[in-house]
Parts: C-alpha cells; sequence; structure tokens
C-alpha cells in the first residue's frame, strides 16, 4: 500500500506541476502589448516607459497631429513610416515618390511631414515620414522621431526619455 500512496502522490505532484506551469504560461497571453507610462526622471525630464510586449515589441499609443495612432517603436527605421490607409485617413499630403528599404527588401513610399507626432508626454512638431502602402497596422515610430530624445533598454522596459528638463 506504501508504494501506491507514493505513486497517488507524484501523480498529483505532476498534476498541480502542469497546472502551475500552464497558469504561468497563459497568464502572459492577456498582458497588453505596449503597457507604457509617461512621468518625470529625477532631473525633471519627461519620460516614457514602455513594457516589451509578447513578441519583445515596443508598442505604445501616440498621436499623429492629434490623432489616435499605435506606434511600433523602430530604431532601425530612418522615419515615422504610416500606412497608406491611415495616411489617408489623417489627411497627410503625399510628396514626391522615394524607395524605401524594408525588411522584405525596397518599396515605393511616398515622403510627408507630420505636424506634430507624440508619444506620452514627448512631443515634436514638424517630423518627417513616409507613407509606405505595405505596412500594417501599427505606424513605424523611427528616427526621425526618437533621435531627439535618449532612448535606454532596461530589461524588459524601454525608457525614452527628454534630453532637456520639463520647461526647455
Amino acid at each position: 500500500m506504501g508504494d501506491q500512496s507514493v505513486g497517488r502522490g507524484m501523480l498529483w505532484a505532476a498534476s498541480l506541476g502542469l497546472l502551475l506551469g500552464l497558469t504561468l504560461l497563459f497568464s502572459g497571453l492577456d498582458r497588453p502589448d505596449g503597457t507604457a507610462v509617461s512621468g518625470l526622471d529625477g532631473s525633471g525630464r519627461a519620460t516614457l516607459t514602455i513594457e516589451a510586449g509578447r513578441g519583445g515589441h515596443y508598442l505604445a499609443d501616440g498621436t499623429v497631429n492629434g490623432s489616435q495612432v499605435r506606434f511600433l517603436v523602430d530604431t532601425g527605421a530612418t522615419d515615422v513610416a504610416l500606412s497608406e490607409s491611415l495616411a489617408r485617413e489623417l489627411g497627410l499630403e503625399f510628396g514626391p515618390r522615394v524607395t524605401v528599404m524594408t525588411a522584405a527588401g525596397p518599396a515605393p513610399a511616398w515622403m510627408t511631414r507630420l505636424d506634430s507626432v507624440s508619444l506620452g508626454g514627448l512631443e515634436r512638431r514638424n517630423v518627417r515620414a513616409t507613407i509606405t502602402p505595405g505596412l500594417g497596422e501599427e505606424a513605424l515610430l523611427g528616427m526621425s522621431f526618437l533621435k531627439h530624445f535618449s532612448i535606454r533598454q532596461e530589461g524588459g522596459n524601454l525608457i525614452i526619455a527628454s534630453t532637456g528638463s520639463a520647461g526647455a
């Protein structure tokens, strides 16, 4: 009988371990991508901390010309990039036709200027951008915006901070 109760105990322990493992695995699936927190650092600089999403990407809500936009932070993108459908929705001017390099290779695009781009407490005016037809749902927050801020990765967070004091 002793062997049978030990076996039953091991089966219960294995079942509980499996349940715990599945709980941990699936608990991350309902976490929203791009949890972002705005604030000021010790020097009075505006900061935005973005938690990495499930795929390790940094997604956050911001605005373009006052309209709500979902951004994918992309330090490899030269400019802020928007899909053709989003650009039309925002009423953007389609400027000169250019070819941009994407992860999938060269792609046609149009140059444009954005009156304003904001993300948390961070904002820039007159931002260079491209309108790229094959782009997905999120706009790419590229270096034409990001170069004006300090950027660092800490653990699973991306921290973007203004380079001057809050009043500057």
